[in-house]
This record gives C-alpha cells, structure tokens and sequence, in this order.
C-alpha cells in the first residue's frame, strides 16, 4: 500500500510540476528538480533512494526507445557526422577531461579507474531536457536533430565506458582488453538491434490488432537491452538500432491506427518517465549530501563538485569548437550538418544533464573509492547544467538570431506534400477504377482527395476576420453538429432506450470522425504574413526562368469571375501571361483552368504577402 501510495503522489506532482512549467513557459525538468529538492527536506517525506537496476533497466530502455522511434533515420544519416562526433567523439573526450580533474581534485584514496568511472557518468548528455527547451523557443530543426541523434548514441558510449571502469575498479585489466570490450559492446549491441529489430518486423507484420501491436511495441526495448546485455554487448544501444528501425519501417509494418496507438501510448509513458526521474533527482538530495559529507569536508566538497561540474562545461566547448576549427582548416563547408560558430555555441551550450547520469552513478560499486562524493557531484553536474544551462540557454538562441522553423514555411511545405500526395492517390484511383464502379462513389473519392489539399492551401490565404475560406466554414458547422450529436447520444443512453454495445459504437463513430477534424482551420493566425520570398525550387527550369512578378490583367481579382459574377477564396497570378484566376478552393478553379488551357507553366500567390510560386508541369513548390 505504502508503495502504491507513492507512486500515484509522484505521479500526481509530475502531472502537476510539469503542466505549471509549460503554463508559464518554463523548464519542466529544472522545476522539478527544484520541487523534488524543496520535497525533500519536508519532514513527513522518507528518504527516497532510487535502486540502480530500476533506473538503467526499467527506466532507460523505454526512454531511449520513445525516442528512437520518433527519431528520423534519414535525419540521422543526413547529421551523421556531427552526430558521431558529439556522441562518441564529444563524450570520450569529456570523459578523460573530468576523470584527470577528479583524480587531481578528489584526496586519496581515489584510483584513477574510479576517476573516469565518474568522468564517464557526467559525460553524456540528456537530450530531453536540451530538445525541450529547443523545440519551445524554436531552435533550428537540424541543431534539434543532431541532438536528439548525440542523446540516442552517447548514452551507449558513456555506459560502455562505465562498465570498463567498473570492471577495473573491481579487478586490473589490461589497455589492450578496455579497447576489445569496447569494440566488441559497440558492435554486439547494433547486430543484437539489428536481429530484434528483424524479429519484431516478422511479428507485427501479421498482426493487424492495434492492442497486441501496442504490447509488442512495449516489449520491444526491454527484448532489445536484455539481449543486447546478454551478448555482453551494449543493450543501450541495442535498444536504439531497434527503435531506429521499427520507426523507419512502421509504414510498413503497422496500420494507421496502429501507429496513432503507439505514438500516443509512447508519448504518454515518455512524459511519466523523464519527468518522474526529475523529481526523483531532487528528492534524493538530502541522502545524496549526507554520504558525501561522511567522507569529504563542506570546502573539499565545494572545489571538487566546482571543479568537476567546469570542467563538464568546458570540455565540450573544447571539443565542438576544435571539431569546427578543423573543418575550417580543411576548407569543408561550415555549414555542413549544422557547423557554424553559432550553431557550434548553440550545441556546446545545450550540454544538460539528466536521467542517463542519475542511473549511471546509481550503478557504481559498493567498493569504488568516495562513492558518496561521486554521487555528490553528479548530481551537482545534473542540477548545475539544467540550472545554468536551461535557464540561458533561450537567451544565447536570441542573441545568436539563429532562424527557427516558420510556421508559415511549414504550412506552404505541407500544402505541397499533400498536393504530391493527392496527386499520387487520383492516379491510383483512375487506374483502379472499373466501368461498373458508379459515378458518384469515385468522384466522392476524388472530392475528398482535392479537399483535403485545398484545405492546406486555404491556410495561407487571408485571415478568418477578412473572409472565411470553406474549409473553415465546414468545420465550424460539423463540430457544431457533432456537439449536438454526442448531446442526442448521451440522452438515448440516459432514457435507457438502446443497447450499451450499440452506444459505444455509436460514440467510437463520432469521435473518430471529430479526430478527424483539424481544428487548425479555425485558427485566426495570418501565417501569410511570414511567408519568405521563394526561392526557385532545384532541378525546376520553370520556377528558374519565371519571373518573380508580371503585371496583372485584372487587379481587382479572379478574371472569369469577375466577369461572370460569381466569387472566389483566393487568387492566382500567371507568371507567363498576367492572368489572375482563382484557386483550387474556389467553386470554378479558374487559375486551373487557365493551365489547362494555355499550358503556362508557373503560377504564384495574388494574395497579400504571399510570394510562393508553384510549377505545374513538375509539380514542384519555389
């Protein structure tokens, strides 16, 4: 009882801290870290110790995994080389870095293999505090990638070398054997990830139940890491190959409501995890301080915690700022994979700490020299980074101007994608259909299909408050219904006049139809107004040639509807002819129409602030 007890308090505190933090804009893991610690000292809160094999196997496998699916391998191989440098590169550096200061810093007796145990467990850094923050204040979507890729691959390096000094704290080995082990665990846990990934492809692709697909995803990082720890490899980084994989591959293995199950099963079970272990490193702050001051003096305590905790911050500037110096001098391009000065600062500023140095310190030795201070100081490492970097890092991305992802960007790429999309689905659609197919069941088909594009394209139009696009208005009248429909729904259940079975396949009706609805639509935002200047798509001799503006034939709007009478959502503007025609979303799709006509590749935005262009022939955005 007294467990269960706990676990729903720590539960209700994390749900609690972290929607506060978002409320007010601030950094859930610092908060509750900060609360954890407050907690902590309250008298009627027991001592909470948390056990090392919960954190690196309960915890760590499905943290990792909820990453690495969600994680995009073609981003990955795209930042490769930045990725490796930060998470093997970065992390080994910082780890003979911190175990030279430690060993120089920390009294004997203190053995050097203990010294890069310590320097291992602070070297790697948590991502999930880092791409919080990143993706709040809009951080460059490939500085967000690198790392996310550095936190999915450094945990291994760092947990690899741990267990070599691990085995040299308890036993000698010889330098030739630390470089084997090393080997051996990095290339035993990718092939034990590549072989679960396999087998759980083989799985899933014969079930088509989204409850037994879901086990299967949660069993699948705790298979990947007791394999990968079996084989004497790294389970950590089993646990990533196979995350890496089974998201690349879901599309193939899963159906769509499969994947929506998974993602926001993963989702949730990532917020309770990493959350949770915030606070559980606030609470363990008075046992933490009470085993390093049995062993060390308040001052020694406070040189080494400083000087460990420098030498974790600098070291990683060290090591990204050389890796850049050496792109330099080579002459590559610096902006290759994210390298310039001001992403540099950006990746050596975003170095917190978090969940992977709680479980590692957790798993030294009983035996290892100063135990009590090693677990001092990392948890001074986490609290200090989380503090002084979390909490300037949004004030170093504005001062650095670094672009962030634009929404209205976003927005204008999407539209593309589902025009490519939709274009590809009406193909399918015309090779498919038969004589006997009726009329009306294909063009509904073809209807929706074209809806849902003019959808994305109504978005870059003028705001609601000027003229409600279709789109707009159909979803505003639907959800109306619906409200009433679920209002009727819950009448007949309350009269008692229908089945249970029956009302719980009636409600399962309307709520996929209203999840279906994007609610984007009722937005007011005037993304248009963000709009960058195009530029001319690559490989597009349309979109190079076109001009940027010609002068329009008919100003004031859509040519033919102005002549007809009739109305239009948006404008069109021919860039061979001057012609203004109106959209896809408008009812005579007169700019359509003029291609079709005319065959005049390169039309672009009429609409105020707008100035994308697109091509017909090749289908292409510029």
């Amino acid at each position: 009882m007294h467990t269960a007890l706990s676990l729903v308090a720590i539960a209700i505190v994390v749900v609690t801290v972290a929607g506060l933090a978002r409320r007010v804009g601030a950094s859930p893991p610092l908060v509750l870290v900060g609360v954890g610690v407050l907690c902590a000292y309250l008298p009627f809160i027991p001592d909470v110790r948390l056990d090392s094999d919960v954190a690196l196997v309960g915890v760590l496998p499905p943290l990792l995994y909820a990453a690495a699916i969600r994680t995009s391998l073609v981003d990955f191989r795209a930042n490769r080389s930045s990725i490796l440098l930060l998470s093997i590169g970065a992390t080994l550096f910082t780890t003979a870095c911190v175990a030279f200061v430690a060993f120089w810093v920390i009294p004997a007796p203190f053995s050097l293999a203990a010294a890069f145990a310590l320097g291992a467990v602070v070297a790697p850094p948590d991502a999930v505090a880092a791409t919080s923050i990143a993706r709040r204040i809009g951080l460059p979507r490939r500085v967000v990638s690198i790392l996310e890729g550095e936190s999915l691959v450094n945990d291994a390096t760092a947990l690899v070398a741990l267990n070599t000094a691990r085995a040299a704290i308890i036993s000698t080995i010889a330098i030739w054997q630390v470089g084997l082990d090393f080997v051996w665990a990095s290339l035993g846990g990718v092939l034990a990830g590549v072989v679960v990934a396999q087998v759980f492809s083989f799985v899933r692709r014969r079930v088509d139940d989204p409850v037994i697909d879901t086990v299967l995803s949660l069993l699948a990082p705790f298979v990947a890491y007791l394999v990968g720890e079996e084989l004497h490899a790294s389970g950590v980084l089993s646990v990533v190959v196979t995350g890496l994989l089974l998201g690349h591959r879901s599309h193939l293995l899963q159906s769509g409501a499969s994947r929506l199950a998974e993602a926001s099963n993963w989702r949730t079970i990532q917020f309770l995890l990493e959350n949770a272990v915030f606070l559980l490193i606030g609470l363990q702050a008075p046992f933490v301080v009470r085993e390093a001051r049995a062993e060390l003096s308040d001052t020694t305590l406070l040189v080494v915690c400083g000087a460990v905790l420098l030498a974790v911050l600098l070291s990683r500037f060290v090591w990204v700022f050389g890796a850049y110096s050496v792109r330099l001098l080579l002459r590559r391009p610096v902006d290759q994979d994210g390298w310039t000065w001001r992403s540099s600062m950006l990746v050596s500023w975003a170095g917190m700490r978090g969940v992977v140095t709680l479980a590692a310190v957790l798993a030294l030795p009983a035996q290892t020299p100063h135990r009590g201070t090693l677990l001092l100081v990392a948890f001074v490492v986490v609290v200090g980074t989380l503090s002084l970097q979390g909490l300037t890092l949004p004030a170093l991305a504005r001062w650095l101007r670094l672009p962030g992802p634009d929404p209205a960007e976003d927005a204008l790429a999407q539209a593309a994608l589902l025009s490519e999309v939709s274009k590809a689905g009406i193909e399918r659609l015309d090779s498919e259909r038969t004589a006997d197919d009726p009329d009306d069941v294909v063009e509904s088909l073809r209807g929706k299909s074209e809806q849902r594009v003019a959808s994305a394209w109504e978005r870059l139009g003028r705001p609601h408050e000027e003229y409600e696009p279709p789109t707009a208005t159909y979803l505003r009248l639907r959800l109306a219904m619906l409200d009433s429909e679920r209002a009727a729904l819950i009448k007949a259940r309350d009269e008692g006049r229908y089945d249970d079975e029956v009302l719980r396949a009636g409600t399962a009706v309307l709520d996929v139809e209203e999840s279906l609805l994007d609610r984007a639509e009722l937005s007011n935002e005037r993304v248009a107004e963000r709009l960058a200047p195009a530029r001319a798509a690559a490989g597009c001799e349309h979109l190079m040639s076109a001009p940027t503006l010609v002068k329009p034939g008919t100003p004031d709007g859509c040519e033919e509807c102005l002549r007809d009478g009739t109305t239009w959502v948006h404008l069109r503007l021919c860039l061979t002819c001057g012609h203004v025609g109106c959209c896809d979303s408008s009812p005579h799709r007169h700019a359509d129409r003029h291609y079709d006509e005319t065959s005049h590749p390169v039309m672009r935005s009429f609409e105020p602030h707008e100035h994308w262009r697109w091509c017909y022939v090749d289908d292409l955005l510029g």
